[in-house]
């Protein structure tokens, strides 16, 4: 029987989308040298010309059948921090640890404190703080699907490195501990209550405080990692900061919602970003001049990389806008999201359950036992 990895690479040729565009030109350098790697992972960086001392990092996870500089290169993370002097950290995946260079968020080795791909990627951020001046109190973290769950993963284990965390398509910590578990999550079944996630959260580490803030990116039409499951993110760490359960302001930017979640202080520590009719993928604007429209970065008329720049406060007030306030409400409205413009569904990322590519790779996964 053919492998999964060759079940989706002949899925995707026979989709015209391996090998339809060349790979981009990395900007990125490899960070050799960050300690033991009990993950076995990879490790790029960016650092600006000039950058300054105790400048922001922030640690960008791509997700499933990406690479470090492809997930560069679409979100467009590195021409930003060329305008605003922060350094960027890109852990990578490595095939022989998944082979749909997936980060394995649905394995409790690597996502423990203090082991697996969890450590690999903390004592990345602890080479690049030393190695470039890094201020310690202004590290964020953000990632796709895949990466977006590692992404839940870091801020839960070690919650004292990070000021700040994003989360685009992702899940919420702890929700899955197998590859049928990842499978159900993704789907939204069997999600476990908010009280139960909280405490997972609690557990991870024992760190009492202060918590990360996080930013929540979601398209309303993504059939790969059902949208319920930015509202368990919000469930999860809403009583961690102490949060009321109803959002503190509503905001509409055209057709698509943000909901903000402010302290007694008034300090937005959870936003939720519902981006209408967008299915599995990071929102970008593709008018805008950086990030590159491709699988899995879709053009929905808005920046999440600038938005959650600013969410940081990365980028100076009123920078940085995606979307002019004179024409904001005619160019919201989400570009189409075909599920063909996209890559296939995958193992580790998902798929959809009423045929087609994900029933092929589910038909897979169930005949090499990975899926009941």
């Amino acid at each position: 029987m053919r492998s999964i990895s060759d079940t989706i690479a002949r899925l995707k040729s026979g989709r015209g989308l391996a090998g339809a565009h060349p790979p981009p030109i990395s900007r990125l350098s490899r960070l050799a040298d960050f300690g033991a790697n009990p993950g076995a992972l990879g490790a790029h960086i960016y650092v600006p010309a000039n950058l300054p001392r105790n400048a922001p990092l922030v640690v960008a996870l791509h997700g499933c059948t990406q690479t470090a500089a492809g997930y560069d290169h679409g979100t467009g993370w590195s021409r930003l921090a060329d305008r605003h002097g922060f350094a960027l950290l890109f852990p990578e995946q490595q095939r022989p640890n998944n082979a749909n260079l997936c980060f394995n968020w649905f394995a409790p080795q690597h996502v423990a404190r203090g082991s697996g791909e969890a450590l690999s990627i903390a004592r990345m951020v602890d080479a690049v703080v030393q190695g470039h001046g890094i201020d310690r109190t202004r590290i964020y973290i953000t990632g796709l699907s895949a990466g977006g769950a590692m992404t839940a993963a870091m801020l839960a284990t070690y919650p004292e490195l990070f000021a700040g965390g994003a989360i685009i398509a992702g899940l919420p910590f702890g929700c899955a501990g197998s590859v049928p578990e990842a499978f159900d999550r993704m789907r939204g079944h069997g999600l476990p209550s908010e009280r139960e996630l909280e405490a997972t959260v609690r557990q991870a580490s024992r760190h009492q405080g202060p918590w990360p803030t996080l930013s929540l990116w979601h398209g309303t039409a993504d059939a790969t990692v059902a949208p319920v499951n930015m509202d368990a993110l919000v469930g999860q760490w809403r009583g961690l900061h102490g949060l009321a359960r109803e959002s503190s302001e509503r905001n509409a930017l055209g057709r698509h919602r943000q909901r903000v979640w402010r302290d007694a202080a008034g300090t937005a520590r959870i936003e939720a970003y519902e981006i209408t009719g967008m299915g599995h993928g990071t929102p970008l604007d593709g008018t805008d001049d950086i990030g590159a429209p491709g699988a899995f970065m879709l053009d929905a008329g808005i920046s999440s990389t600038r938005h959650i720049a600013r969410f940081w406060q990365l980028t100076a007030p009123g920078s940085e806008l995606s979307l002019p306030e004179e024409d904001r409400a005619e160019r919201s409205s989400p570009r189409p999201t075909r599920p063909v413009d996209e890559a296939p569904a995958l193992p580790w990322q998902g798929g959809t359950s009423s045929g087609g590519v994900g029933k092929v790779i589910e038909d897979a996964l169930r005949a090499a036992g990975l899926m009941r």
